[in-house]
């Protein structure tokens, strides 16, 4: 009988899982990371052994990455989330697509990750000194505007004049955006002008000698339709976006498990 085996992802923000079977995606969980990282670990390990009512011994090997990643005791071992993302789309990228770069917009930070053709990790860039980027800023905006950030991506898509927003550092464009506001702009201009922004700011991260291959975006931020809009408008190009692109990391850490569990 075939092993599970499960990738446990420790972000800023959220816990997530991705339990795997025979290479296949079986099952992923997400729960708010709580102040006790560990214990939140231990309880999506419970619930997905009661859900598919297997036994600990059924889990081949667990293995932990992200943030939390040498805290989370209930696993096996730990691997860097840049070697966990580049495994993980493996599974989440479609067979025919050939990603050479994948950007990945988390709560708390963005990254680029440059592959070889062989989904090995040439190189990457990663901005975790400023919010402006990444998931937890367009949270903020969604405050500022009275919405939810489930809706600041479709808002932002019936927008017929993007505003134009300079500002780079979380702060001044949150200043920024509450002037747009007294001023009587749109929000869904507003919404419009900041996903351009967060595109424009993650873009200058790349290098420019890695500009080449498919782009694959994954994180939390890959399901706001606006940011993935944003990006194939200034890279004018197609972004594709993962499949779990929140669970990226998890998936990949879940390959590598089964890699180790089967040594």
């Amino acid at each position: 009988m075939s092993k599970y085996y499960l990738g446990l992802d420790g972000g800023s923000t959220y816990l997530k899982a991705a339990l795997l079977k025979d290479g296949n995606v079986i099952d992923t969980v997400v729960k708010p990371t709580g102040i006790d990282n560990n214990t939140t670990a231990k309880q999506i390990v419970e619930d997905l052994r009661r859900k598919h009512d297997i036994d600990r011994v059924d889990i081949g090997y667990i293995m932990a990455t992200g943030y939390s990643r040498k805290i989370l005791d209930v696993a096996d071992d730990d691997i860097s989330e840049i070697t966990a993302h580049a495994y993980g789309v493996r599974v989440t990228a479609p067979k025919e697509y050939r990603p050479g770069m994948v950007v990945d917009i988390g709560g708390q930070d963005s990254k680029i990750i440059y592959l070889d053709a062989n989904y090995n990790v040439k190189n990457f860039t990663m901005n975790d000194k400023c919010a402006a980027g990444t998931g937890k800023f367009m949270e903020v905006i969604a405050q500022i505007l009275e919405t939810t950030i489930d809706q600041v991506g479709p808002l932002s898509l019936e927008s017929t004049q993007p505003c134009d927003i300079n500002s780079t550092c979380v702060v001044f464009a949150q200043s920024e955006v509450i002037s747009l506001v007294a001023r009587k702009y749109d929000r869904r201009d507003i919404l419009a002008g900041m996903h351009l922004s967060m595109a424009k700011r993650i873009i200058k991260m790349m290098k420019k000698s890695e500009k080449c291959g498919d782009i694959l975006m994954t994180g939390g931020g890959a399901l706001n339709i606006g940011i993935h809009k944003a990006f194939e408008e200034e890279m004018m190009r197609d972004v594709y976006v993962a499949r779990y692109p929140q669970f990226n990391g998890a998936v990949g850490a879940a390959l590598i498990a089964s890699e180790r569990g089967a040594i």
